[in-house]
């Protein structure tokens, strides 16, 4: 997607607030994980410490230890040209 073709609009969902963590879990490897099966489409429901049994002996397991930082989007609105 060019970044011309960015709507507000375009991440606009609805999530339940009873879906939204209000704190860790006690054990941080019995957060949720939520599974797509890219081939059938089915969805499963199980628990971050169990994801090893979706990696086969060859594959390869990349760690992201990046953090979250202040940053600001400026942009237009399409149809008025307001700076957002």
């Amino acid at each position: 997607m060019n970044i011309a073709e960015y709507k507000l609009s375009n991440f606009n969902y609805k999530l339940p607030k009873e879906l939204i963590a209000q704190h860790p879990t006690n054990h941080r490897d019995e957060c949720r994980l939520l599974v797509l099966h890219k081939d059938t489409g089915e969805i499963e429901h199980r628990q971050f410490k169990e994801i090893l049994e979706y990696f086969g002996k060859d594959d390869l397991f990349v760690l992201n230890n990046t953090r979250v930082f202040p940053a600001k989007l400026v942009g237009n609105k399409e149809k008025t040209n307001a700076m957002i």
